[in-house]
Protein backbone atom coordinates (compact mmCIF):
# COMPACT_ATOMS: atom_id res chain seq x y z
CA UNK A 1 0.00 0.00 0.00
CA UNK A 2 1.31 3.41 -0.93
CA UNK A 3 2.17 5.60 2.04
CA UNK A 4 1.28 9.30 1.96
CA UNK A 5 3.04 11.97 3.94
CA UNK A 6 1.29 13.60 6.93
CA UNK A 7 1.37 16.93 5.10
CA UNK A 8 -0.58 15.52 2.15
CA UNK A 9 -3.13 13.98 4.50
CA UNK A 10 -3.46 17.25 6.38
CA UNK A 11 -3.99 19.09 3.11
CA UNK A 12 -6.68 16.63 2.05
CA UNK A 13 -8.47 16.89 5.41
CA UNK A 14 -8.36 20.69 5.25
CA UNK A 15 -10.00 20.64 1.82
CA UNK A 16 -12.70 18.23 2.95
CA UNK A 17 -13.48 20.38 5.99
CA UNK A 18 -14.05 23.25 3.55
CA UNK A 19 -16.75 21.13 1.88
CA UNK A 20 -14.77 20.02 -1.15
CA UNK A 21 -16.18 16.65 -2.37
CA UNK A 22 -14.06 13.50 -2.03
CA UNK A 23 -13.86 13.11 -5.80
CA UNK A 24 -12.46 16.61 -6.28
CA UNK A 25 -9.94 16.19 -3.45
CA UNK A 26 -8.78 12.88 -4.92
CA UNK A 27 -8.34 14.37 -8.38
CA UNK A 28 -6.59 17.49 -7.10
CA UNK A 29 -4.06 15.57 -4.98
CA UNK A 30 -3.85 12.51 -7.26
CA UNK A 31 -4.84 10.16 -4.43
CA UNK A 32 -7.30 7.22 -4.67
CA UNK A 33 -10.86 8.12 -3.71
CA UNK A 34 -10.95 5.20 -1.27
CA UNK A 35 -8.03 6.69 0.63
CA UNK A 36 -9.72 10.09 0.72
CA UNK A 37 -12.91 8.49 2.00
CA UNK A 38 -10.99 6.70 4.74
CA UNK A 39 -9.27 9.93 5.82
CA UNK A 40 -12.63 11.70 5.93
CA UNK A 41 -14.11 8.94 8.08
CA UNK A 42 -11.17 8.98 10.46
CA UNK A 43 -11.31 12.78 10.73
CA UNK A 44 -15.02 12.65 11.62
CA UNK A 45 -14.32 10.10 14.35
CA UNK A 46 -11.52 12.26 15.76
CA UNK A 47 -13.85 15.26 15.84
CA UNK A 48 -16.71 13.23 17.38
CA UNK A 49 -18.97 13.91 14.39
CA UNK A 50 -21.87 11.65 13.45
CA UNK A 51 -22.19 11.31 9.71
CA UNK A 52 -25.62 11.88 8.21
CA UNK A 53 -25.77 11.02 4.54
CA UNK A 54 -27.15 14.00 2.59
CA UNK A 55 -30.48 13.50 0.89
CA UNK A 56 -32.71 15.36 -1.53
CA UNK A 57 -35.73 13.12 -0.85
CA UNK A 58 -38.83 15.24 -1.52
CA UNK A 59 -40.72 13.47 1.28
CA UNK A 60 -38.01 14.12 3.88
CA UNK A 61 -37.21 17.68 2.81
CA UNK A 62 -39.28 20.65 1.76
CA UNK A 63 -37.88 20.88 -1.75
CA UNK A 64 -40.06 20.84 -4.86
CA UNK A 65 -39.46 18.06 -7.33
CA UNK A 66 -40.39 17.10 -10.87
CA UNK A 67 -43.84 15.58 -10.37
CA UNK A 68 -44.26 14.80 -14.07
CA UNK A 69 -41.10 12.69 -14.00
CA UNK A 70 -42.32 11.04 -10.80
CA UNK A 71 -45.66 10.08 -12.38
CA UNK A 72 -43.77 8.38 -15.22
CA UNK A 73 -41.36 6.69 -12.81
CA UNK A 74 -44.28 5.49 -10.68
CA UNK A 75 -45.77 3.81 -13.76
CA UNK A 76 -42.44 2.13 -14.51
CA UNK A 77 -42.10 0.99 -10.90
CA UNK A 78 -45.58 -0.53 -10.72
CA UNK A 79 -44.94 -2.39 -13.96
CA UNK A 80 -41.34 -3.58 -14.12
CA UNK A 81 -39.78 -2.07 -11.02
CA UNK A 82 -38.82 -3.22 -7.56
CA UNK A 83 -36.84 -2.05 -4.56
CA UNK A 84 -34.15 -4.24 -3.02
CA UNK A 85 -33.56 -3.50 0.66
CA UNK A 86 -30.12 -3.73 2.22
CA UNK A 87 -28.66 -2.42 5.45
CA UNK A 88 -29.02 1.37 5.48
CA UNK A 89 -29.84 1.36 1.78
CA UNK A 90 -32.57 0.56 -0.71
CA UNK A 91 -32.00 0.57 -4.43
CA UNK A 92 -34.69 1.16 -7.01
CA UNK A 93 -34.43 -1.08 -10.05
CA UNK A 94 -36.33 -0.76 -13.33
CA UNK A 95 -35.96 -3.61 -15.83
CA UNK A 96 -35.95 -2.50 -19.47
CA UNK A 97 -35.78 -4.36 -22.75
CA UNK A 98 -32.13 -3.82 -23.74
CA UNK A 99 -32.74 -2.94 -27.44
CA UNK A 100 -35.17 -0.17 -26.44
CA UNK A 101 -32.49 2.38 -25.69
CA UNK A 102 -35.01 5.21 -25.62
CA UNK A 103 -36.83 3.51 -22.73
CA UNK A 104 -33.55 2.93 -20.87
CA UNK A 105 -32.63 6.61 -21.27
CA UNK A 106 -36.11 7.75 -20.18
CA UNK A 107 -36.00 5.59 -17.03
CA UNK A 108 -32.58 6.93 -16.08
CA UNK A 109 -33.63 10.51 -16.81
CA UNK A 110 -36.75 10.16 -14.63
CA UNK A 111 -34.72 8.83 -11.70
CA UNK A 112 -32.27 11.72 -11.93
CA UNK A 113 -35.07 14.31 -12.17
CA UNK A 114 -36.95 12.93 -9.16
CA UNK A 115 -33.84 12.65 -6.95
CA UNK A 116 -30.67 14.11 -8.51
CA UNK A 117 -28.34 13.31 -5.62
CA UNK A 118 -28.30 9.46 -5.56
CA UNK A 119 -26.10 7.62 -8.02
CA UNK A 120 -27.74 5.99 -11.06
CA UNK A 121 -26.21 3.10 -12.97
CA UNK A 122 -27.02 0.43 -15.52
CA UNK A 123 -26.57 -3.30 -15.26
CA UNK A 124 -26.61 -5.23 -18.52
CA UNK A 125 -27.82 -8.78 -18.74
CA UNK A 126 -28.91 -10.94 -21.66
CA UNK A 127 -31.69 -9.00 -23.40
CA UNK A 128 -32.24 -6.75 -20.36
CA UNK A 129 -30.88 -3.48 -19.05
CA UNK A 130 -31.50 -2.81 -15.39
CA UNK A 131 -31.53 0.87 -14.46
CA UNK A 132 -30.68 1.28 -10.77
CA UNK A 133 -30.50 4.13 -8.30
CA UNK A 134 -29.13 3.83 -4.77
CA UNK A 135 -30.56 5.56 -1.69
CA UNK A 136 -32.51 4.41 1.33
CA UNK A 137 -35.08 7.10 0.54
CA UNK A 138 -36.66 5.37 -2.47
CA UNK A 139 -39.05 3.66 -0.05
CA UNK A 140 -40.25 7.12 0.98
CA UNK A 141 -41.36 7.77 -2.60
CA UNK A 142 -42.69 4.26 -3.23
CA UNK A 143 -44.55 3.19 -0.08
CA UNK A 144 -45.99 0.30 -2.11
CA UNK A 145 -42.69 -1.50 -1.46
CA UNK A 146 -43.22 -4.58 0.69
CA UNK A 147 -42.18 -8.25 0.76
CA UNK A 148 -43.72 -10.43 -1.90
CA UNK A 149 -44.89 -10.02 -5.46
CA UNK A 150 -47.09 -7.04 -6.27
CA UNK A 151 -49.95 -9.15 -7.62
CA UNK A 152 -50.06 -11.13 -4.37
CA UNK A 153 -50.66 -8.11 -2.13
CA UNK A 154 -52.74 -4.97 -2.11
CA UNK A 155 -51.42 -2.03 -4.14
CA UNK A 156 -52.94 1.36 -3.39
CA UNK A 157 -51.65 4.87 -3.94
CA UNK A 158 -51.19 7.30 -1.07
CA UNK A 159 -53.29 10.49 -1.37
CA UNK A 160 -50.23 12.55 -2.36
CA UNK A 161 -49.38 10.02 -5.08
CA UNK A 162 -52.94 10.04 -6.41
CA UNK A 163 -52.84 13.83 -6.55
CA UNK A 164 -49.71 13.67 -8.72
CA UNK A 165 -51.30 11.05 -11.00
CA UNK A 166 -54.43 13.19 -11.34
CA UNK A 167 -52.25 16.16 -12.31
CA UNK A 168 -50.04 14.18 -14.72
CA UNK A 169 -52.23 11.29 -15.92
CA UNK A 170 -50.55 10.83 -19.27
CA UNK A 171 -47.10 10.47 -17.77
CA UNK A 172 -48.44 7.79 -15.43
CA UNK A 173 -50.09 5.98 -18.34
CA UNK A 174 -46.92 6.28 -20.39
CA UNK A 175 -44.88 4.74 -17.59
CA UNK A 176 -47.26 1.80 -17.27
CA UNK A 177 -47.30 1.19 -21.03
CA UNK A 178 -43.52 1.48 -21.26
CA UNK A 179 -43.18 -1.13 -18.53
CA UNK A 180 -45.97 -3.68 -18.99
CA UNK A 181 -47.59 -2.53 -22.21
CA UNK A 182 -47.05 -2.32 -25.95
CA UNK A 183 -48.38 -0.86 -29.18
CA UNK A 184 -49.00 -3.44 -31.88
CA UNK A 185 -50.55 -3.51 -35.35
CA UNK A 186 -53.28 -6.06 -35.96
CA UNK A 187 -54.56 -6.93 -39.38
CA UNK A 188 -57.50 -8.58 -41.06
CA UNK A 189 -58.85 -8.91 -44.58
CA UNK A 190 -62.04 -7.55 -46.15
CA UNK A 191 -63.77 -7.96 -49.47
CA UNK A 192 -63.77 -4.62 -51.31
CA UNK A 193 -65.38 -4.53 -54.75
CA UNK A 194 -64.97 -8.26 -55.06
CA UNK A 195 -61.30 -8.16 -54.09
CA UNK A 196 -59.90 -9.24 -50.73
CA UNK A 197 -57.74 -6.50 -49.23
CA UNK A 198 -55.60 -6.39 -46.15
CA UNK A 199 -56.68 -3.95 -43.43
CA UNK A 200 -54.33 -2.96 -40.60
CA UNK A 201 -55.22 -1.24 -37.36
CA UNK A 202 -53.06 -0.35 -34.31
CA UNK A 203 -53.97 -1.06 -30.72
CA UNK A 204 -52.42 -0.81 -27.27
CA UNK A 205 -52.15 -3.57 -24.70
CA UNK A 206 -51.39 -3.46 -21.00
CA UNK A 207 -50.84 -6.73 -19.18
CA UNK A 208 -50.41 -7.11 -15.44
CA UNK A 209 -51.46 -9.82 -12.97
CA UNK A 210 -52.31 -7.32 -10.23
CA UNK A 211 -56.00 -6.42 -10.14
CA UNK A 212 -55.09 -3.23 -8.26
CA UNK A 213 -52.50 -2.08 -10.80
CA UNK A 214 -54.82 -2.80 -13.74
CA UNK A 215 -57.52 -0.75 -12.02
CA UNK A 216 -55.11 2.15 -11.47
CA UNK A 217 -54.40 2.00 -15.21
CA UNK A 218 -58.04 1.81 -16.33
CA UNK A 219 -59.21 4.46 -13.86
CA UNK A 220 -56.61 6.83 -15.29
CA UNK A 221 -57.63 5.94 -18.85
CA UNK A 222 -61.21 6.85 -17.92
CA UNK A 223 -60.08 10.26 -16.67
CA UNK A 224 -58.42 11.15 -19.97
CA UNK A 225 -61.24 9.81 -22.12
CA UNK A 226 -59.60 6.64 -23.46
CA UNK A 227 -61.94 3.69 -24.10
CA UNK A 228 -60.70 0.25 -23.10
CA UNK A 229 -61.79 -3.36 -22.81
CA UNK A 230 -60.60 -6.37 -20.85
CA UNK A 231 -59.36 -9.33 -22.83
CA UNK A 232 -59.09 -12.59 -20.92
CA UNK A 233 -56.78 -15.43 -21.80
CA UNK A 234 -58.69 -18.40 -20.54
CA UNK A 235 -60.04 -17.32 -17.17
CA UNK A 236 -57.31 -14.73 -16.50
CA UNK A 237 -58.42 -11.13 -17.19
CA UNK A 238 -54.89 -9.78 -17.22
CA UNK A 239 -55.00 -7.85 -20.51
CA UNK A 240 -56.35 -4.36 -21.07
CA UNK A 241 -56.87 -3.42 -24.72
CA UNK A 242 -57.25 0.02 -26.29
CA UNK A 243 -58.46 -0.46 -29.84
CA UNK A 244 -61.00 2.25 -30.70
CA UNK A 245 -59.65 4.58 -33.34
CA UNK A 246 -60.12 7.81 -31.39
CA UNK A 247 -58.63 6.29 -28.23
CA UNK A 248 -55.63 4.90 -30.10
CA UNK A 249 -55.09 8.35 -31.60
CA UNK A 250 -55.05 9.85 -28.11
CA UNK A 251 -52.56 7.23 -26.95
CA UNK A 252 -50.37 7.88 -29.99
CA UNK A 253 -50.33 11.58 -29.18
CA UNK A 254 -49.39 11.19 -25.52
CA UNK A 255 -47.68 7.79 -25.24
CA UNK A 256 -46.51 6.25 -28.50
CA UNK A 257 -44.63 2.98 -28.95
CA UNK A 258 -41.60 2.00 -26.90
CA UNK A 259 -38.27 2.46 -28.67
Amino acid sequence: MEQHSPSIRAQAVALMRQGVPNRVVAERLNIPRGTIGWWRSEDRKACGETYEQPTDCPRCTTRDFDESAYAYLLGLYLGDGHIISKRKQHHLSISCNAPQIGLVAAAEDAMRKVMPLPSVSQRHRSGCTEVKSYTRHWTCLFPQHAPGKKHERRIALEPWQQEIVDTHPWEFIRGLIHSDGCRITNWTTRMVAGERKRYEYPRYFFTNKSDDIRKLFTDTLDKVGVGWTTLARGSDPFNISVARKASVALMDTHVGPKH
